[in-house]
């Protein structure tokens, strides 16, 4: 046995978190049960690769510090209260049917490790939670890593707030996603806390009202763009410029290093219009980060003389429940949302226009119940065939599918719905962030969430090593920044009248006095002065007249057809 093989052992006080919960551990060589593997579980165990790890990172910042022994014994009581993530891998091999998990009573392994504190801890625990994955042999396929700073000041944002804790959990995609691990740890902030499982956890409806409005077609043939490779040092530029074909095949300067990269940052919420209460929205936060994605998308493959083509984000929907009895594993589909291939000739839409379409299609989406993984994913998991031969077939598809491959994957919890309370010591959580794979051939991975009652969206970008450099991720990240700042509404101008939601024009009384005022009129300078009209197009002709000023023109010379996204 060598220190890469830890001894598998019984955790702390095991068998009496069972006994408390009401379930007896398995005793004498009785078999366990299993369960087969279900069908994102086997797509995804097909398509393993040692270069770039299936793993999700979870993190979650507190204000307080924890007791170690009070924080094991809450997170094994978490892992016996969900028994569905009590599992490995049974032993398969090629001529077997299925793939199966293997329910166990105690873990294997202990999954809380307790790294020695530094300066540099949280960054090492980042690392190792993008290339060290937990194994699918030793049950629970994850890691909680308890990251606590020694310094008492820093000023950096992505490290965890002075005497404060971090919480990382690693786990294995095979298994379970990031809304399954998110829940873990909601029940462990519940048991270290001795509070009740929050209001917030109540079950969504799983399906929204059918829309009567149809799914958009598209064509399944058409190609979908992917981000430009930086790896070949393609330089911006501020004019694009014509591709040409390259003469020679280019060289890279160095050879990419395998596995993910990933930043983490903070962003304000996007503003949106106000809506009456009561009536939805005209487009969520969620429209708001995909018409960012697809910017993001647009413009950097302009900056580096990418060719054009539709942009198809994949979006997880999750419709199961957020209470205690969720269901623990990889419970998402995966539905694509398309967007349309940025014009060269004419006039791109305005952003307001694409977030109402592209609100238009996810609610269209939410409410269409779908396949996870689509009908081949299904297919693929359906046939007859050992797994031996289902495995070499999905690998052989999916490699002549990588021209079809997804532009990015956008992932948004939204409002994590639990407090993620650690009580009086370790206090509510003031970031939340996760990542999901970033593997190609996609190699873009963006995640959101935010804290219940936060202003800020906690956004992590997770890219593949094999796309994209650090200092390309950087420069991506910069303009999802800025394409997500030009979604939000601009602010309303400051009005002279009192106003729920102040709109344009004013009222036609505002600008009059009472009729039993004795007050002179106002100047007509004092009187607010309404926004310019819009640009006459086409303009007028050398010799037709032109108007002193728009307050003379007439009807008959109006300013023509608005502008794009402009309000009449």
């Amino acid at each position: 046995m060598t220190a890469l093989q830890p001894a598998r052992h019984d955790p702390p006080d095991g068998r009496d978190t069972l006994a408390r919960e009401g379930r007896a551990p398995t005793t004498g060589p009785g078999p366990t049960p299993r369960v087969r593997f279900p069908l994102v579980d086997e797509i995804s165990r097909h398509c393993l690769e040692d270069d770039e790890p299936e793993t999700v990172h979870v993190e979650v910042h507190l204000p307080g510090r924890l007791d170690h022994a009070r924080l094991r014994t809450a997170f094994h009581r978490a892992l016996a209260r969900h028994p569905r993530v009590l599992m490995r891998q049974a032993p398969a091999r090629w001529w077997h049917r299925h793939y199966r998990w293997q329910l166990t009573p105690t873990p294997d392994t202990d999954p809380v490790v307790f790294p020695p504190p530094g300066p540099d801890a949280l960054t090492r625990a980042r690392d190792r939670a993008l290339t060290d994955c937990p194994p699918l042999d030793a049950a629970p396929p994850l890691r909680l890593e308890v990251i606590e700073p020694t310094h008492p000041t820093t000023t950096d944002v992505q490290l965890a707030p002075p005497q404060g804790t971090v919480l990382l959990l690693t786990a294995h995609h095979t298994a379970l996603d990031g809304p399954a691990a998110l829940r873990i740890l909601a029940t462990t902030a519940e048991l270290y806390g001795h509070t009740r499982p929050s209001p917030l956890t109540t079950p969504p409806p799983h399906h929204t009202p059918r829309l009567s409005a149809p799914l958009p077609h598209h064509n399944p043939l058409t190609r979908p763009t992917h981000i430009a490779p930086s790896l070949l040092h393609q330089h911006p530029t501020n004019e694009p410029t014509k591709p040409t074909k390259p003469t020679t095949k280019p060289r890279r300067s160095h050879t990419p290093l395998p596995g993910n990269g990933m930043l983490l940052i903070h962003l304000p919420l996007p503003t949106r219009p106000p809506h009456p209460a009561g009536t939805p929205a005209p487009y969520t936060i969620n429209d708001q980060l995909l018409v960012a994605t697809y910017l993001m998308t647009t413009r950097w493959n302009a900056q580096h003389n990418h060719p054009t083509a539709p942009v198809v984000i994949a979006m997880p929907i999750d419709d199961r429940p957020r209470g205690p009895r969720m269901p623990i594993g990889n419970g998402t589909r995966l539905a694509p949302v398309h967007f349309p291939s940025p014009p060269r000739a004419t006039a791109a839409p305005t952003p307001s226009r694409l977030l109402h379409q592209t609100a238009a299609h996810t609610r269209a989406l939410k409410s269409t119940p779908s396949p996870q993984l689509g009908l081949a994913g299904t297919l693929l998991t359906a046939l007859p065939l050992p797994i031996g031969a289902r495995r070499a077939l999905t690998r052989a598809l999916r490699a002549l599918a990588t021209p079809w491959a997804p532009t990015a994957l956008l992932s948004n919890i939204g409002r994590v719905p639990y407090p993620l309370d650690f009580g009086d010591e370790g206090g509510r959580a003031t970031a939340v962030w996760f990542s999901a794979p970033a593997r190609m051939p996609r190699g873009l991975s963006v995640t959101a969430a935010a804290t219940s009652g936060g202003d800020r969206i906690h956004l992590a970008l997770r890219w593949s090593r094999a796309l994209l450099d650090d200092a390309a991720a950087a420069r991506l990240l910069d303009l999802f920044r800025s394409s997500l700042a030009t979604t939000a509404r601009p602010p309303e101008p400051e009005a002279n009248w009192s106003s729920p939601e102040p709109t344009w024009p004013p009222p036609p009384e505002a600008d009059q006095p009472p009729p039993d005022s004795t007050r002179p009129p106002a100047p007509e300078a004092a009187r607010p002065t309404p926004p310019p009209p819009q640009t006459a197009w086409p303009p007028p002709t050398p010799d037709r007249p032109q108007p002193e000023s728009p307050s003379n023109r007439s009807p008959a010379e109006g300013a023509g057809p608005p502008a794009e996204g402009a309000t009449p």
